[in-house]
Formats: C-alpha cells, structure tokens, sequence
C-alpha cells in the first residue's frame, strides 16, 4: 500500500505542481494561495453549520495573516449545487466586488462558486448561465470579448469524491425539472487549490462513502473509454486510485477517525479528478444527473456501474483483467478470472463492484432507492439524447448516439432496476 500512496503523490505533483497543496496538514497554505491572486477575498463555505466554524476561523485567520481581506461571506450552495444558489453567489460578487472567491466546501459548493464567478466575469455579454454549458463554451464567450479571464478561486476541498477543485467541470441542478447540466471547460479550472486530507474526517460517514465510490467511477469509466496515448496514463491512475479506494471505504467504516484511511481516501478521489482531466466519464456519470432528486451522485454512479460494465465487457476484455484483479485482491471477487471473457468476465467484474456496496450497505439497484419511480428511467433517456450531454454518449468505449439511446441504454436502465444483468443487450 505505501507504494500506491507514493505513486498517487508522483501523479498529483505532476498533475498540478505548487498549485495545488494536499495531504494532511496543508491547510495553512490558503492565505500564500489567496494573496498570490488578490487583496480583496469572498470567502463561501457551510458557515450556517456549527461543525464548519473552526474551519472558517481557521481559513480566515490564514487569510488575515497573509494580508487579504476578506470583504464577504457567503452561505455555499446546497447538495448538487442549484441553479439558484449560482445566481445568489453571483450576486454577492457583484455587489462586494472581491479580487478572488475562496471556497471551502464539497464539490456541489466548490462548482457552484465556479459558475457564479464565471457569471461575474461574462454576466454582460450572457447574463444567464445556460450559454455555458457543454465542452468549451466558456472559452468561446472568453476568446469573443478579448481573451476575458475568469474571476479566480482558490478551491479548498472538504469531502474526498467530485474532484471539483482540481477540475475544469462545474455540475448545476435545476431542481424543478430534476436534471443536472455539466459545464466543461479549462477556463473555470481553479488556478489554487487546498485539500486537507484531515479536515474530511470532519464530514460524515455517508458523505465519505458517497465521495469515494464517485472517485472510483471517475477512474473506471475514464478508463473504460481511454484510446491511444492516453490509455496507459489512464490505467495507471485507475488501478493506483482503486487500489488505494477499495480498502480505505471499510476501514474508514470501522474508524472514522483513521488518518491512513482518510489519506487513501484523499489521494485516490484526487486521482479520479485527474482521470476526468484526461479522459471523461459516460454512461453511469450521465444517468446520475437525471437521479439527482433521489440519489446523491456518487451513490448514482455507484449502482449504475456495474450495469455498464456489463454492456462495455465484449469491448473493454483487457481493461476488465485489470480491474478485476484488483477487486479480487480485495476480496470482493472470488472467481478465476483468466478463465472467463467477454460477457462472462464483466458479470464476474460487475459483481465484484455489487459485493463492495453491499459491504459498506449502499444501494445495489434502482429499485431500492426510497423515492424512485420508474419515471425516472424515462428522465433518463431523455437526458442521454440531449446535445448538451452528447460527450457522454461519445465517451463509452460502445458509443452511442441519441437514435440509439432507447434500444440500449434502456435495457441497462431497467437491468439497473431490477439486478438483473440478464437484461442488458449487447451491440452486435
């Protein structure tokens, strides 16, 4: 193990350098961070929980002692970041006119700061945020009026899951309509960020948990969907980030408090925010925006998962061979799985995945779930043939378009519904 955590350390650093400050113990670094990007700080966390203020007076005492003001605070956005949280962040920019937005949160709170500031900065040319959304948008409207630059955020992560202060995504929710749209865009990629690996245990269990298996699904479905150049990059960090994620999710059960665990934990999701820099998410990622009203996202991922593991097997049998391996060294598979391949392997593989959210007592299909209805497989499918979403469709190593949606996708959704693999068709 302590060679995957010194291999998750080379990573990082040559991921992001002296931009980013990680492990235990680094909190400190904020006021450096903050003062290299301006004078005049928004300071934007959970402070309306009693948890969170010697984490706020923390932060601020750094920032004061670097010599930043603070000239706002601001409550962060609520799970899954709203759209109506971005334009009440937004607002508080406009009016107390920061230099730079700190935020200290999970990744909703993170990504909704993200969006507010780039509002901010674009707000006269689009004063809402749909423009935005989708692959590159952002950079357009930018390079259009004059190589504008985003208003910038020094990002503190506080749950291990979303890698929304390493990343150039921003996930909004329009609670109304129950769907989640992505921006994608290395323009509101966080020029500093902060996490203190310590700082998570602060959190609770479930939202550890939550953070986890999405660190796993950033890595394996990038890793699904990985060709050329990029694929041995993107295995490493998948079996690294696996390797170190597994374990960690059960041990941080049996003690909370467990440093080791929580650094495990920090360093494998921080990985997965690398994987979906060089790679991107599918399937399973763009279901979970659909479910948002009845599941968090990384509970999403993690029942939906499987099933596509499934549907990919045919196509992804060297891929699967690493995978496994890994669940098997952790006990989760017991199958031979040199003997198995194609569909066979990736039952065997999508199991392994089942019996690790089994152990840590996470849903394991849709059923289950209090609060769903079968309505929501139908938002599904309706999501996956919208344009805005149409890079997940092209990320899955079976790529699909929106003619094909229904006949595919559809017998995963309802595969995913009933825990029955038997269901899923296979492309011919």
């Amino acid at each position: 193990m302590a060679d995957a955590i010194e291999r998750a350390k080379a990573i990082l650093n040559e991921f992001k350098g002296d931009s980013y400050a990680y492990g235990l113990d680094v909190l400190g670094q904020v006021g450096p961070f903050t003062a290299g990007l301006g004078k005049r700080a928004m300071f934007v966390g959970p402070v309306q929980f009693e948890w969170f203020t010697p984490l706020k007076d923390r932060v601020l005492g750094y920032l004061k002692d670097a010599g930043v003001e603070v000239v706002d605070i601001a409550t962060s956005a609520g799970p899954n970041a709203p759209v109506v949280d971005v334009y009440r962040l937004h607002s508080h920019i406009m009016h107390k006119k920061p230099d730079v937005c700190v935020v200290m949160d999970g990744g909703s709170g993170i990504d909704a700061v993200k969006c507010a500031a780039t509002l901010a900065t674009l707000g006269d040319i689009t004063p809402e945020i749909e423009p935005f959304f989708g692959v590159g948008k952002v950079t357009e409207i930018c390079q259009n009026a004059g190589g504008r630059k985003i208003m910038p955020v020094v990002a503190i992560m506080t749950a291990a899951s979303s890698g929304a202060h390493l990343t150039k995504y921003s996930n909004i929710t329009d609670p109304i309509a129950g769907q989640k749209k992505l921006i994608v865009d290395d323009a509101i990629t966080p020029p500093k960020c902060i996490f203190d690996y310590a700082v998570t245990a602060t959190q609770p269990l479930s939202l550890t948990q939550d953070g986890g298996l999405d660190g796993i699904a950033h890595c394996l479905e990038v890793y699904y969907g990985a060709t050329g150049a990029a694929e041995p990059r993107a295995r490493e960090v998948c079996e690294v980030a696996l390797d170190l994620i597994i374990p960690a999710l059960t041990e941080v059960m049996a003690n909370p408090k467990d440093p080791q665990a929580r650094l495990k934990l920090g360093l494998g999701t921080d990985l997965g925010g690398y994987a979906i820099m060089i790679g991107g998410t599918s399937g399973a990622h763009l279901n979970s925006f659909s479910l948002v009203d009845v599941l968090s996202h990384g509970r999403a991922c993690a029942v939906m998962n499987p099933y596509y593991t499934v549907f990919f097997a045919p196509a992804i049998e060297d891929k699967l061979r690493v995978v496994g391996a890994i669940y098997k060294k952790h006990g989760y598979i017991t199958e031979n799985l040199d003997a198995l391949e194609g569909r066979a392997l990736g039952v065997a593989v999508a199991q392994g995945m089942i019996n690790l959210s089994k152990a840590i007592n996470f849903p394991t299909c849709l059923s289950v779930v209090p609060g769903i209805s079968e309505s929501h497989l139908d938002r599904c499918l309706t999501a996956a043939k919208n344009p805005q979403l149409d890079m997940k469709l092209r990320n899955m190593p079976v790529p699909l378009h929106a003619g094909l949606v229904d006949e595919y996708m559809g017998p995963i959704l309802r595969a995913a519904w009933t825990e029955d693999f038997e269901l899923i068709k296979s492309m011919a």
